[in-house]
């Protein structure tokens, strides 16, 4: 048996060093993995494109006060007037339409004045007139008669055009739309009131 080659003192300790050395080595590598890492939130800047949340950051509070002219308050109420006018027309077709044995009447006696007139068996039951001249109230009003005489018989109901800080709306006198006096009303709301007003001999008390 040939004996093997000894290897030198030299050789082994040098080899041992070698192992030594690679274990440290992978132990810090594992040791700088191991380090959590600071997350920080970057800061917008000149150099930084804005984010979609800057470019929507703005204040709710953007509301201003708003001034009515003497014109704006003239073509709402005239508006409100031909609204209420074709309310009218169209309630007193359907009105005849869903109930036979009523008939209706429908006129425009000119620009600012309609009456209205529902017969049950050729009698009057429910009659009115609309003003937007405001004869008896002023120049504001858009009145309503229990007649439809023309000129009316004085009124027994009126609408006021009045305006908060921000929009026009229709005001009822409070005469026959009890309880609604301090509404603000669009021109639905409006000719609801008068509908009411006229249609009432014809419901249950």
């Amino acid at each position: 048996m040939v004996p093997l080659p000894r290897l030198s003192s030299v050789v082994f300790d040098q080899a041992f060093l070698d192992v030594v050395n690679a274990i440290k080595r992978a132990l810090n590598e594992l040791g700088q993995k191991a380090k959590p890492t600071r997350q920080t939130v970057p800061q917008p800047s000149a150099d930084v494109p804005a984010s979609p949340l800057y470019d929507e950051a703005r204040s709710s509070n953007l509301r201003v006060k708003k001034r009515f002219t003497d014109l704006d308050r003239d073509r709402f109420r005239h508006g409100g007037f031909e609204y209420i006018a074709k309310f009218f027309e169209n309630s007193l077709q359907e009105l005849t339409r869903r109930n036979p044995g009523l008939d209706q009447t429908f006129r425009r006696i000119d620009a600012n004045t309609l009456t209205a007139v529902a017969y049950v068996d050729g009698e009057k039951v429910c009659k009115g007139s609309v003003s937007v001249s405001g004869r008896n109230m002023g120049g504001d009003a858009i009145e309503y008669s229990m007649s439809d005489e023309h000129p009316g018989h004085g009124m027994n109901e009126a609408l006021y055009v009045k305006s908060d800080d921000q929009t026009m709306y229709f005001e009822p006198l409070g005469m026959q739309a009890y309880g609604r006096e301090k509404e603000k009303l669009t021109f639905q709301g409006a000719a609801e009131v008068f509908w009411e007003i006229f249609i009432r001999p014809l419901q249950p008390r």
